[in-house]
């Protein structure tokens, strides 16, 4: 997703996922969304682990939206 620093990685129908989109808007104003199903290199690394939080390229967080981790990212 060209133009997007942050990049959450999701899954149809799933109520995590939906959760942690929405906190993650709440401190970042722009990030792509990408569903892990769409895009088989993406479904080989990160198989069930949704929803993963990247930052140009690297892994920041999955699960759960580690908001320090995101909030030190987003300043920089």
């Amino acid at each position: 997703m060209p133009g997007h620093r942050f990049i959450v990685y999701t899954r149809e129908d799933c109520p995590l996922c939906d959760d942690f989109v929405a906190e993650l808007s709440a401190i970042v104003p722009a990030f792509g969304l990408q569903d892990v199903d769409d895009d088989p290199t993406a479904r080989r690394r990160f198989g069930i682990k949704v929803p993963v939080l990247t930052c140009e390229g690297s892994v920041v967080c999955h699960g759960r939206l580690d908001r320090e981790a995101v909030l030190r990212l987003a300043q920089r």
